[in-house]
């Protein structure tokens, strides 16, 4: 019975294709927009979480301040000095690096080229803890960080922007506004992070230079640290905090006027977010599956009237209620069923083309793939079964006068 139902549907489908084609259409880009949707989603997500462990699930970042969330900040931003960075780094032992980063916009010029980027005022472990190597050259000696003598090390879009001739850096002075600088190392390249920022349009100085020649003040507003491996994260965080305290006599019942942040905590506010996203987005396209479901019930509405009089030959020669009701409802199954098979095909599709072209993870979630099908035969049944009804309720009679 089932199986000549089935048969039966797939030549009314056939029959009347292009309607059928248009019909099917809204469930197609349903299924293929939730199915994309949910897959992009993830793969965006592990590949956030991939990029940020990259940057060390070791390293934590000390800022002025405390944030309660966007815009709110419930303590005093008092930045750090000098002082506070040389404390660390003598009564915290289980740090493996330590450097202050200061950071400033500023226009590099070199012979007839000029190029805006970003200038960072650092220490020698910053390159230990952002993971900088050298393609040439040198990092800074003691005196240059210490005398704050001015040199510099460039990314490698920056030496592609100003020596556009193919020249070797190494020992050429740029002009920083309104000081030079000598370049006295060339890192390899790294590429874009995370949030797709360029990690190679940089100039590094040495702190001691910026602060004196940039900034023209003490300030520090950024203090990055590695902790060892062998070390927890949470007791790192937890001496730093006790010490910080300390240096700027808190007393137990006042809040910190800092923070101590690690990229755990980031890795996990990111995946919140991106999840919630993708599931409010799951959930807006799954709406074109309602917007589908009416499309087929209208077209299963037709359906029944041009075959009133078909209807009412097989009900004349023994067909039961139950026989027209099963007919029609398989129809609109079929249907639905097959709409979602070519937009499980498509939603695939473009979370490959997308992942492709957006370097995101591939992921193919089975199991929104799956129940993505069985979600379109379920529309099928739910605004399938008022036509069944319809269909199966007729009065033979009347279905026989029917012109």
């Amino acid at each position: 019975m089932f199986i000549n139902a089935f048969i039966q549907a797939l030549r009314e489908i056939k029959r009347n294709l292009m309607r059928s084609l248009l019909t099917a259409m809204g469930i197609v880009i349903g299924i293929a927009s939730v199915i994309a949707m949910v897959n992009i989603g993830k793969g965006a997500s592990q590949s956030i979480t991939k990029s940020i462990s990259k940057l060390g699930s070791n390293t934590l970042f000390i800022t002025p301040g405390q944030q309660h969330g966007p815009g709110s900040q419930s303590a005093v931003a008092i930045p750090f000095k000098s002082k506070d960075v040389e404390v660390l780094k003598e009564s915290i032992i289980t740090l493996d690096a330590i450097s202050a980063v200061e950071s400033s916009s500023m226009t590099a010029l070199y012979g007839d080229q000029n190029y805006q980027t970003s200038v960072k005022g650092i220490e020698n472990d910053y390159f230990k803890i952002q993971d900088f190597s050298f393609k040439s050259g040198r990092d800074f000696t003691s005196n240059e960080l210490r005398s704050g003598l001015k040199t510099c090390i460039l990314g490698k879009t920056v030496v592609d922007k100003l020596f556009v001739n193919g020249e070797n850096p190494i020992g050429k002075k740029l002009r920083l506004q309104k000081f030079s600088c000598e370049v006295a190392g060339v890192l390899n390249p790294k590429g874009a992070n995370t949030f797709g920022m360029d990690q190679d349009d940089v100039i590094l100085v040495p702190l001691n230079m910026f602060l004196r020649r940039v900034s023209g003040n003490e300030n520090i507003h950024l203090i990055m640290v590695k902790v060892k491996d062998n070390i927890p994260l949470e007791e790192a965080t937890v001496q730093i905090q006790q010490l910080i305290r300390e240096n700027r006599h808190l007393k137990p019942q006042d809040e910190d006027n800092f923070s101590v942040r690690n990229m755990s905590a980031l890795v996990d506010t990111i995946s919140q977010i991106t999840s919630m996203l993708t599931i409010m987005l799951g959930a807006v396209a799954a709406i074109s599956l309602i917007v589908g479901g009416i499309g087929i019930m209208n077209i299963m509405l037709v359906s029944v009237t041009e075959r009133t009089r078909e209807i009412g030959i097989r009900i004349a020669v023994g067909a039961m209620s139950q026989d027209i009701l099963i007919q029609f409802l398989i129809e609109a199954v079929v249907l639905s069923g097959l709409g979602g098979l070519v937009g499980v095909i498509f939603g695939i599709s473009i979370t490959m083309i997308v992942s492709y072209f957006m370097h995101f993870t591939l992921i193919i979630d089975p199991t929104i793939t799956v129940v993505s099908l069985l979600f379109s035969m379920l529309i099928g049944i739910v605004f399938g079964i008022i036509p069944a009804r319809k269909a199966s309720n007729m009065n033979p009679i009347d279905a026989l006068r029917y012109e």
